[in-house]
């Protein structure tokens, strides 16, 4: 069996940089914390007004709503004009009423998936049962 055998220097040495190195590490404080939250895209929410009105255009984008405002001879233009000339009380007020509806694009894809998730489910349970499901 052969060995190498490193001089004695090189071997003092590695023995001293290892335990500088593992002594460093256990002595250094750990730093960890959250991360500060930052608003994402290019709009920031400055006042309740603007929370608002991004509320309403979420609304505004919905299929439905756009296809309406389309049928009425509404441009989208005219809706934003509208919007940066009503009052406060005005954007409330609408803001309040966009509430209980659906926002931004079309949920068909969402309900479907919501759907298949509820049918799997089911099937699972009444496998977990034992169970038959039976469709005539």
């Amino acid at each position: 069996m052969t060995t190498l055998m490193l001089p004695r220097r090189v071997r003092i040495g590695t023995a001293l940089a290892l335990l500088l190195y593992w002594s460093t590490l256990q002595v250094a404080p750990a730093a960890a914390s959250l991360a500060p939250s930052q608003p994402s895209g290019a709009s920031t929410v400055v006042s309740v007004r603007d929370a608002e009105l991004i509320m309403i255009r979420q609304t505004l984008e919905h299929r439905i709503v756009a296809q309406k405002l389309r049928d009425y001879g509404v441009t989208s233009g005219e809706v934003e004009t509208r919007l940066a000339t009503m009052s406060d009380q005005d954007v409330h007020t609408l803001a309040s009423a966009c509430k209980g509806l659906p926002s931004g694009a079309d949920d068909a894809v969402g309900a479907l998936i919501g759907l298949l998730v509820v049918v799997i489910l089911v099937i699972v349970i009444l496998k977990l049962l034992n169970k038959e499901v039976i469709v005539r």
